[in-house]
């Protein structure tokens, strides 16, 4: 259920979990505008960095997330990226947001935004992209003590709001504040409207310069301090989330022109790099994200692991950059990609909610019990163990990799085979990484290197730094069937994707010169095979697979497609994907001794949920930023859990 509002005569927001108004009877935008955005020096504090960092308490209604993008998109000196980041136990509605929408013209466009986005709010790590992803909103959902404690960031910026102590202890208590100071450097500035003695104390004792300063009607002072402590701050924790010097955006190197590579090139170009991305084939998108369409999904299990907490990150990000990608023109929905939703029929196990989902509740956003009218679209019995996921849906991957490689600071370089990687040092600079073909040839060069190769990732590792500097990555050949629908065969189609036991886009333009619609189903998964193309024999067992997979997924569209499956494949697609022992993605820097070697792999058969995610996760890592997500996902999609075996 969504947070409780109620709403006073003067029309403020009151909450009655904490018995307070969400703002003052005056409006809030005052105090958004002098007590947070202008007590913590901005916009003129941001002028012309790289980024900026704000961290707030307390997200409520937006208004101080609002306010900092409406300064931002103002100021001819703003940052590249504007990072803010937010902790909301109590998250409410977009129906209650829009009733609380700032009457100004301009700020009413970016809340109606904003609500647009504001779903699924499950407790967790959530990240929100707008203006084409340079105004970054990362959400913390839950408490925030516990959040910000195991969470990785740097703050340039506090804002420190929420109820009253009084009424909200925690929120402002001293294990909070103290949660707090562990992501600020030194001369981090933090305002609040709150000048509580235990507060002043509190920030004081965790290492801030604290003072009065004028207030905000109805509040005779604000608060202002800095981050100034007597002793030297801790740097990160754990495994390593940000580079240890700040990193400078200049060239970059991405070896693979799939999924994974376009994502990181998007990801970091975005952030002012000026990326090549090299392939040893004539055109984008010729390896596995030349497959015909697939899909981007959310995965579901009991106890909400992992994987299904990754996937709808995944899922979030992917969906946000398509509609981004659709909107710069680059692609085209119902053509390129469509968020037609997806059904899971368990064909082998009912797939299974998390137990503690409430409906309503925001995990309805994500996935919830098939209704009778899907599973009868689908031609499945009523009883059919199935689930429907709505944020999802199917993509054409050359398409996806085609729009992200046409992005400003980006440069395709094909024909480009790279046998072998070598470092020079630079006088008085960061060591460059040369891309040397099979003769020695220089075909590029660059400050950093992202490895996005897929199953050649161990052998350019291991012609480049050694024979043991590979990792134990595992192939898998996979292969699909795909054909032009005929009028008998499109009517027994369901009107949307359906996953369980292979997966079937049923409807969808297909590449090259096939006239008309047409049909994917697959795909296998043939672990330790390499061979490409595959054999007419292997090709015609992966079809038999196929159609057998499709059978029990789907009966009535098996009926509708058994012809093609009784004949030879006419339409053949084979590709090696690579997978981790742990089957999560790799992603970071190589092994120490090679500075500026990144890596982007291991995406297994996730590649259209999960690639764009890690390709934000990689550059989040190399520019010390908030992460696009929870710390310990983070932290399992590490290369660093692979260890160097040098």
């Amino acid at each position: 259920m969504s947070e409780p509002i109620e709403w006073l005569p003067d029309g403020t927001p009151y909450s009655p979990r904490f018995g307070d108004r969400y703002h003052s009877e005056l409006g809030g935008l005052d105090q958004a505008r002098h007590v947070f955005l202008g007590g913590c020096g901005l916009p003129a504090a941001w002028a012309d960095a790289p980024q900026w960092r704000i961290l707030e308490t307390g997200f409520g209604f937006g208004l101080n997330f609002l306010v900092a993008w409406e300064a931002w998109k103002a100021d001819p000196r703003r940052p590249r990226l504007l990072h803010f980041v937010s902790a909301e136990a109590f998250p409410v509605s977009a129906d209650a947001m829009r009733q609380a929408m700032p009457r100004e013209p301009g700020l009413r466009l970016l809340a109606e935004e904003l609500a647009t986005r504001f779903q699924g709010l499950l407790p967790g790590v959530h990240r929100l992209a707008f203006e084409q992803g340079r105004v970054l909103l990362t959400l913390y959902i839950g408490d925030a003590q516990a959040m910000l404690r195991r969470q990785q960031l740097t703050a340039d910026s506090i804002y420190l709001d929420g109820f009253t102590p009084e009424l909200n202890p925690d929120l402002w208590s001293a294990d909070t504040l103290r949660a707090l100071a562990r992501h600020c450097r030194r001369g981090t500035q933090l305002s609040t409207w709150c000048v509580a003695r235990t507060v002043r104390d509190g920030l004081a004792q965790q290492g801030f310069q604290v003072r009065k300063v004028d207030g905000v009607r109805p509040k005779r002072h604000n608060l202002h301090a800095v981050f100034d402590p007597a002793w030297q701050p801790r740097g990160p924790r754990g495994p390593r989330a940000q580079p240890q010097e700040p990193i400078t955006p200049r060239r970059c190197m991405v070896l693979g022109a799939g999924i994974a590579g376009a994502a990181a090139a998007a990801s970091l170009s975005r952030r002012g790099w000026q990326v090549t991305v090299l392939d040893a084939a004539e055109a984008p998108a010729a390896g596995a994200s030349a497959l015909p369409a697939g899909l981007f999904c959310p995965h579901v299990s009991p106890d909400d692991s992992l994987l299904s907490r990754l996937s709808r990150d995944g899922a979030r990000l992917t969906l946000a950059q398509l509609q981004m990608l659709s909107g710069q023109g680059l692609l085209q929905p119902g053509t390129d990609w469509c968020d037609t939703g997806v059904l899971e029929h368990g064909v082998e196990a009912a797939p299974r909610l998390p137990r503690d989902w409430q409906s309503p509740g925001p995990g309805d956003h994500w996935s919830r019990p098939a209704s009778a009218d899907q599973l009868s679209a689908a031609g499945l019995p009523a009883d059919a163990p199935a689930c429907w996921h709505v944020q999802a849906g199917w993509v054409r991957p050359a398409r996806l990799v085609q729009a992200q490689l046409a992005l400003p600071g980006v440069r395709w370089q094909g024909r480009a085979c790279v046998a072998r990687l070598a470092c020079t040092d630079t006088a008085g600079g960061a060591p460059v990484w040369q891309a040397l073909d099979a003769q020695d040839n220089l075909l590029a060069e660059a400050e950093l290197v992202v490895l996005a190769l897929g199953p050649a990732t161990n052998t350019l590792l291991e012609h480049s730094l050694g024979a043991q500097a590979g990792w134990p990555l595992q192939p898998i050949r996979g292969q699909v069937s795909w054909d032009v629908h005929t009028p008998a065969s499109a009517q027994a189609m369901p009107p949307f994707p359906v996953n369980g036991h292979g997966n079937l886009v049923p409807a969808m333009p297909l590449p090259g010169d096939a006239a008309g619609p047409g049909w994917v189903m697959g795909s296998t998964f043939e672990r330790d095979q390499t061979a490409l193309p595959p054999s007419p024999e292997d090709q015609a067992a992966a079809h038999a697979a196929n159609g057998a997979k499709l059978a029990r997924l789907l009966p009535r569209a098996y009926q509708g497609l058994q012809g093609f499956f009784d004949a030879p494949p006419r339409a053949t697609w084979g590709a090696v994907r690579v997978a981790s022992p742990d089957r999560l993605p790799v992603v970071g820097p190589v092994p120490d001794q090679a500075p500026g070697l990144w890596a982007l792999t291991a995406m297994g058969s996730r590649g259209l949920t999960l690639s764009l995610l890690c390709g934000e996760l990689l550059a989040a890592r190399l520019h010390d930023e908030p992460l696009p997500l929870d710390a310990r996902l983070a932290a399992a999609l590490a290369s660093e859990r692979l260890g160097c075996r040098r």
